[in-house]
């Protein structure tokens, strides 16, 4: 299981690396999460660096990546059990939906039918 989880990893890598260079910021950012959750796997502590101002921007003004990557901390911390961390980014995903009843509504869907 360790030597798939290192190919994933790099295979992600790649991936992180083709949408930089294709600008494809968020995408890679979603990636990253995928990424670091990979990292716990393996059991490394480093967290994927962010590269550039744009993606910090993104981070901070796109309500969809910013609630994708809430919902992937709080699932990825609960898995962990590190519950005090799973705890601080459910609340910050439920900050991001619950202004909107169609983010919500949209956010059920999809777990229901992707999962």
């Amino acid at each position: 299981a360790g030597v798939n989880l290192q190919t994933t990893q790099e295979k992600i890598a790649e991936t992180a690396n083709f949408m930089y260079e294709r600008k494809m910021m968020i995408s890679m950012i979603v990636n990253k999460c995928l990424q670091q959750s990979v990292l716990k796997l393996i059991g490394t502590v480093e967290k994927p660096k962010y590269t550039s101002a744009e993606e910090k921007n993104i981070l901070a003004t796109n309500n969809s990546v910013r609630t994708s990557n809430f919902f992937q901390g709080a699932f990825t911390s609960f898995m962990f059990r590190s519950y005090d961390d799973s705890k601080h980014y459910a609340e910050k995903y439920l900050d991001c939906i619950g202004n909107t009843w169609a983010n919500l509504l949209l956010q059920h869907a999809v777990h229901a039918f992707y999962i």
